[in-house]
């Protein structure tokens, strides 16, 4: 019969069991979790939380009782170092206990102890959603909302049709002005032509007057020489 047991012996010492404890915290501390029977890890849950908890205030003397109590100081450093920075905002509960089943053997219950804030798996921190018990109103607006929903749908498709029809106007008014204005530097083009080609037949007509002039004066001068030749004669 239980009658007022407050530990769970284990089936060991004083001294043995306060070592395997030891042993069980400091694994948990360096791994965040193990695996072990279930009567083990109650017993490891109830001798390791306290611990943490004494770890959130790094004091001399919290270091002292953490190190008697676990007996190996590189698990006293992480456990001060990072587990207490990590729980620091957690009033409590810093350990989870899942079974996984029983053994092979002998049949021993089995269970994994891990510590709760090192699980990126498990989500505490979400909120909870808001459910409202009205029922009728959520009908009504189930049954406005297909209406709303036609009209807006409505409303977009013919914003982007506009937007459409629009963009394919400009596309097709580009090229016509485009066309206009390279028509119309044909045009200039052709003017400045036709009138530079007046300029260069007054250029020939008045190369040929002057070549009328000098075979005119030639013809001046051969007949003066033919009749200076027929004065000297006489």
């Amino acid at each position: 019969m239980r009658h007022g047991k407050k530990i769970a012996h284990l089936g060991r010492t004083a001294s043995h069991r306060k070592a395997m404890m030891a042993n069980m915290a400091s694994s948990l501390i360096e791994h965040k979790r193990i695996n072990t029977t279930v009567a083990k890890a109650k017993a490891l849950k109830k001798f390791v939380e306290p611990l943490i908890t004494k770890a959130k205030s790094d004091t001399t003397h919290n270091r002292r009782v953490v190190f008697s109590a676990l007996r190996n100081k590189y698990a006293v450093s992480e456990l001060f170092r990072d587990i207490a920075e990590k729980v620091a905002d957690r009033p409590g509960g810093y350990t989870r206990i899942i079974k996984v089943g029983s053994r092979m053997g002998d049949n021993a219950s089995m269970a994994m102890i891990e510590l709760v804030d090192f699980n990126d798996t498990y989500v505490t921190n979400k909120p909870a959603k808001k459910r409202s018990r009205r029922r009728g109103g959520k009908k009504k607006a189930d049954a406005a909302a297909p209406a709303s929903v036609a009209a807006e749908a409505t409303e977009e498709l013919t914003e982007e049709v506009v937007d459409t029809v629009a963009t394919e106007e400009v596309k097709e008014e580009t090229p016509s002005t485009e066309a206009a204005a390279e028509k119309e530097e044909k045009a200039e083009k052709a003017e400045k032509v036709e009138e530079a080609v007046p300029v260069e037949d007054v250029k020939s007509e008045k190369q040929e007057d002057v070549a009328e002039d000098s075979s005119a004066s030639a013809d001046q001068a051969e007949q003066n020489d033919e009749e200076s030749k027929d004065d000297a004669a006489e």
